[in-house]
């Protein structure tokens, strides 16, 4: 194998239907020379039978497997077993430009200081419907120091998803690695304890593309994040004032998402989707505007919206 200079970190569970594209659009990338580590956190669809295949065919790719025990502890394991000075993170289902690890490469390379990178992310819906672009504040064109208590979110600026980030492993050990007790949370965790050891930017383009579904949009998981994030930022606070944050990484340990499932909880991620869609002009927000109405006949905005889209579009 080449020299390796950046590694992919991929965790994935029962991600069989949109993995190939993932790995195809790795393995597109333009800078060559990196690896793909692949964790697999126990799953029980067709997932290991296809990277098994995969890594038959390249030998860029490495996989490591795990009894199901979630995205952080998976992250955790092929953080651990990255071999790059630079460490590019990926989730299943979301796909990378081509340019996207020499793009983000070029700025780390550029400017010592820089521990950490990100870049504009396009959000799509399940069927590659465009939704939105997110692009941060606009602060770290160029490199800057995130952090600043006086704002609500300690930050000037930060990744526009955690897929999107690629960090210097070094800075990553420095800063004690994704914590497992942060179950939900994780990425936003680390990236507070990166930005406290140097400097963020951001490439103004569109590098990578998230996916996502009415089920990763759930008011249970949104309620866990919520909850994940006030204690983040608590724990933000108390490091800058010199303290330990011992009591509010326990406080995250306890968080999990509640295990209980509604029609209406689903048809939230339906109108966030069909909502996205008809911001856009897009005909397709019907289908989903439509869904949610069935699921949850008394969400009134999402009559609301679907009268709208058929009136107006």
């Amino acid at each position: 194998m080449s020299e390796v200079t950046t590694s992919f970190v991929l965790p994935v569970h029962d991600g069989a239907s949109y993995l190939a594209q993932t790995i195809d659009g790795i393995l597109a990338q333009s800078d060559r020379y990196f690896e793909l580590i692949v964790v697999d956190d126990g799953s029980t669809d067709s997932t290991p039978h296809l990277l098994a295949s995969y890594a038959q065919r390249d030998p860029r790719i490495r996989v490591v497997t795990q009894l199901n025990a979630g995205i952080t502890r998976a992250l955790i394991a092929g953080c651990a077993a990255a071999r790059g000075k630079y460490i590019a993170r990926h989730d299943a289902g979301d796909v990378s430009d081509p340019q996207r690890l020499a793009r983000q490469r070029e700025l780390l390379d550029a400017d010592r200081g820089v521990v950490f990178v990100s870049c504009w992310t396009q959000i799509i819906g399940p069927e590659l419907e465009r939704l939105y672009v997110l692009r941060g504040t606009g602060r770290a064109r160029r490199p800057i120091e995130v952090l600043d208590m006086s704002h609500p979110y300690c930050v000037i600026d930060g990744p526009t998803h955690h897929g999107s980030v690629i960090f210097r492993r070094d800075a990553y050990e420095r800063a004690g690695r994704y914590r497992p007790e942060f179950y939900y949370g994780q990425d936003w965790d680390l990236w507070y304890r990166l930005a406290a050891i140097g400097k963020f930017q951001m490439a103004e383009e569109v590098l990578y593309t998230a996916r996502v579904g009415p089920g990763t949009i759930s008011a249970s998981a949104k309620a866990a994040q919520e909850e994940i994030a006030i204690y983040t930022h608590d724990a933000v606070r108390a490091r800058a004032r010199g303290e330990s944050d011992a009591v509010y990484v326990e406080r995250a340990s306890r968080v999990r998402k509640s295990e209980r499932t509604s029609r209406c909880a689903e048809a939230r991620g339906l109108y966030f989707i069909g909502e996205a869609l008809r911001r856009n002009r897009d005909v397709r927000c019907r289908h989903y505007l439509r869904d949610a109405v069935l699921a949850c006949p008394f969400m009134l905005r999402a009559w609301i919206r679907l009268l709208q889209s058929l009136v107006r579009l």
